[in-house]
């Protein structure tokens, strides 16, 4: 057997097995999950999730999960607890301790811990008659099978189904909390998955010039205002009613000099678009964005919502630097 085919089967296989024991975890969910969930959600306090090994590290990526979808968390090593960390546990704190056999060392000290401080704890654990599981207020039960590996040994299972776990717990109470798309862009504001949530088009805008001409401007002041304000476009204004009445793009200049018409009495009128595609200031960016690829086009003319006056232009490249595109 070639390596490739002894490559592909073990990862397949892997991927099966933990896929089972995912499917079998789910169908477990119930009135313990329920009531573990509940727990946390009317505490009063923080989350405290801890583990030794393998199952600190995932640990770790439950409490960011937490922290990131507004349930207040923290991560403290089983070993550092132990040793007198523990301190950092307050009355109101809900302690969640993550093992795969509830029977480690530190795991047996930290529960007696805990158990002292009066502190409701949580077990998650693979084994139900484990020490961890029999102290427990609450269990969160991950059982499997096997260890994915080709020796059932390396935690490969037994994590997969404790990450899991960890986002079924943090998405219940994200339900429970009634968490919005505007509660996670607050949570993260800085990358382009926060921006689709808060950015909007009055926060782009500005940067940019903003040409206007009106419908009696000639060609000259025309190509003058879509040139010197960089955005390869003017809006046409009514002065008189400080109606927006068309735009004028490259496209809309190239078409209108390859008619025969006299250039020396044309005028911003004959050469618009009337009706352009507008947004609203308040819109948020990624409607533009949408709006720009519907109409292949690339820009917009922002109006303010109530009023429909012209307030300036968004272009493809405000997008594309914000990280939307």
């Amino acid at each position: 057997m070639k390596k490739s085919d002894v490559v592909v089967r073990t990862a397949r296989q892997t991927l099966r097995i933990e896929a089972d024991a995912l499917s079998q975890l789910a169908d477990g969910i119930g009135e313990n999950f329920a009531r573990s969930v509940e727990a946390i959600f009317h505490s009063g306090g923080r989350l405290i999730v801890t583990g030794v090994g393998k199952t600190a590290l995932v640990a770790q990526k439950i409490v960011a999960t937490l922290n990131s979808t507004g349930t207040p968390a923290f991560f403290l090593h089983a070993g550092d607890a132990i040793h007198g960390d523990i301190g950092m546990v307050q009355p109101a704190d809900v302690v969640l301790v993550l093992s795969r056999s509830g029977e480690t060392t530190e795991i047996r000290v930290l529960t007696l811990l805990v158990r002292n401080l009066g502190n409701t704890l949580i077990a998650m654990t693979s084994r139900e008659d484990s020490a961890l599981a029999r102290a427990a207020d609450y269990l969160l039960l991950t059982p499997f099978e096997r260890e994915a590996d080709p020796n059932e040994l390396a935690p490969t299972t037994s994590t997969t189904l404790q990450m899991a776990m960890g986002d079924a717990v943090a998405t219940a109470l994200l339900a429970l909390r009634g968490f919005t798309p505007a509660d996670f862009a607050r949570f993260h504001p800085g990358g382009s998955l926060g921006k689709q949530l808060y950015l909007r088009v009055r926060d782009l805008y500005p940067h940019n010039q903003k040409p206007v001409v009106s419908p009696t401007s000639s060609l000259k002041e025309t190509l003058y205002e879509m040139t010197g304000k960089c955005l390869g476009a003017t809006a046409v204004v009514d002065p008189q009613t400080d109606r927006l009445v068309g735009v004028i793009t490259d496209g809309d200049l190239r078409r209108f000099l390859n008619r025969d018409v006299p250039l020396d009495t044309a005028t911003a009128a004959d050469m618009m678009t009337p009706n352009p595609k507008t947004i609203p200031e308040d819109e948020l960016a990624v409607q533009a964005v949408a709006r720009l690829q519907e109409h292949s086009i690339s820009q917009l003319i922002v109006v303010d919502g109530a009023a429909g006056n012209y307030l300036g232009f968004v272009h493809l490249h405000d997008f594309i630097r914000e990280g939307l595109v």
